[in-house]
């Protein structure tokens, strides 16, 4: 212990005694019932080490037990959980979120000045109404894009898995599935994340953590507005069942006057339509990637105009609205192109010799009213060739060789007339 029970009365008594601690959600857990012990001057904190009510629990099913590491007036000093250390707010290291809100909290790390530090920031917290952090962080504007962008929103419960089993690594332990620990790899030695100390992430100073996620938001997408000035339309996805018009609409309206809000329900998405390009371009900039409506994050995107709508629609299957049409058995497929045709070769309709001169075609008229013309085949031919050098009369349909089938009419397997001949005759 930093000071001993009895060596001075005036630190004792600024000993932290709480009744409960200051957690976030993800260490809490996901169960709303636990068994919680607490042990009064149980350890130092891993800061200021001054002795402070320790608080002990399962924050569920298969997870470690996790404790509170450090006192709450520390925690209350930077706005962290005192298990994690991660903001209260936006659930990030505090470089990232010191950065963000370009501030600059030095916290004195001598013992002597840690503990004048200490002792005026108690005097702060006491005058406060406890509602708003103190300190530089309480003195802060307002939040930033970037820090949108990059928070939080849901708890992440994979962080209270029970760390690897040591004795599996090496082959040795015995305990098999009732092993408390996990039985997995365990990640490169070498990577940064493998190596965090829990008083650089206090400090804001060398946490591989919060260098990963400023990398991050370095790298991330801009959605920049299309070159067609006619669309005022922007696609919100991700929508969920608790999210309805009058949600889009309350938010939405602050940038300029809404047209038309559609919502799909089969794609959970909606097209929100303004009246002027002024307003659809801010509303895409104040919340691209940062848009959260009933504790979800929603997607924003810029809508596409008539044209390519249209030319995606067709490609992809999908309409206008944004909803994916279902295939129609048996159509037929695409028609191959025709054959390209030089500029120079004269087009041969007739598949005659070029070598021969064209003969002259008698075309017989087509038979009077009343009377059925002769099947395929067997009646007269429709052309007449008027010259010995014409070319031979083309076979009739039955007897030309299949061809490549382009619809279900031209497949000779699916004529019921065949079929119905062959049996006349088998009879």
């Amino acid at each position: 212990m930093a000071t001993s029970l009895g060596s001075n009365t005036y630190n004792r008594q600024n000993w932290e005694d709480a009744d409960f601690p200051i957690l976030c959600q993800t260490c809490l857990g996901e169960n709303p019932y636990i068994r919680m012990t607490k042990e009064k001057y149980g350890k130092e904190c891993k800061i200021c080490a001054r002795p402070f009510t320790v608080f002990r629990w399962c924050p569920g099913t298969r997870m470690r037990f996790k404790k509170t590491e450090v006192c709450q007036t520390c925690s209350k000093m930077k706005n962290v959980c005192q298990t994690c250390l991660l903001d209260l707010e936006y659930g990030l290291p505090i470089q990232v979120r010191d950065t963000g809100l370009s501030i600059k909290d030095d916290v004195p790390k001598s013992d002597v000045n840690k503990e004048y530090y200490t002792q005026n920031m108690e005097r702060e917290i006491a005058n406060s109404d406890g509602t708003r952090p103190v300190g530089q962080l309480g003195k802060a504007t307002s939040s930033s894009d970037m820090l949108l962008k990059l928070a939080r929103t849901t708890p992440y419960y994979k962080r209270n898995r029970p760390h690897i089993c040591s004795f599996w690594v090496k082959g040795e332990c015995k305990r098999g599935e009732e092993c408390p620990y996990r039985h997995e790899k365990p990640t490169d030695p070498d990577d940064p994340l493998a190596d965090q100390n829990i008083k650089d992430r206090y400090y804001g100073i060398n946490d591989p953590v919060a260098d990963k996620l400023l990398k991050r938001a370095s790298t991330m997408p801009r959605l920049d507005p299309p070159e067609d000035k006619t669309i005022t339309t922007l696609y919100i996805g991700g929508l969920g069942d608790t999210v309805t018009d009058g949600d889009l609409k309350s938010h939405f309206y602050q940038f300029g006057e809404i047209r038309t809000i559609t919502i799909v329900q089969r794609q959970q998405c909606a097209f929100i339509q303004f009246a002027t390009r002024q307003a659809a371009e801010m509303a895409a900039e104040k919340s691209f990637n940062k848009l959260i409506i009933n504790g979800r994050r929603l997607t924003v995107k810029w809508g596409r105009s008539q044209a390519a709508r249209g030319k995606d629609g067709i490609k992809d299957g999908i309409n206008e609205m944004g909803i994916r049409l279902d295939p129609v058995p048996g159509l037929p497929g695409a028609l191959p192109p025709p054959p390209a045709l030089d500029e120079e070769t004269p087009a041969n309709y007739f598949n005659l010799d070029p070598g021969t001169s064209p003969a002259v075609m008698n075309i017989a008229l087509p038979p009077p009213p009343g009377i059925n013309p002769p099947p395929p085949g067997f009646g007269p031919p429709m052309f007449h060739p008027m010259g010995p050098m014409a070319p031979p009369m083309p076979p009739p349909m039955s007897m030309r060789p299949p061809g490549q089938i382009h619809y279900p009419s031209q497949d000779p397997q699916r004529m019921g007339a065949h079929a119905a001949h062959g049996s006349r005759h088998g009879d």
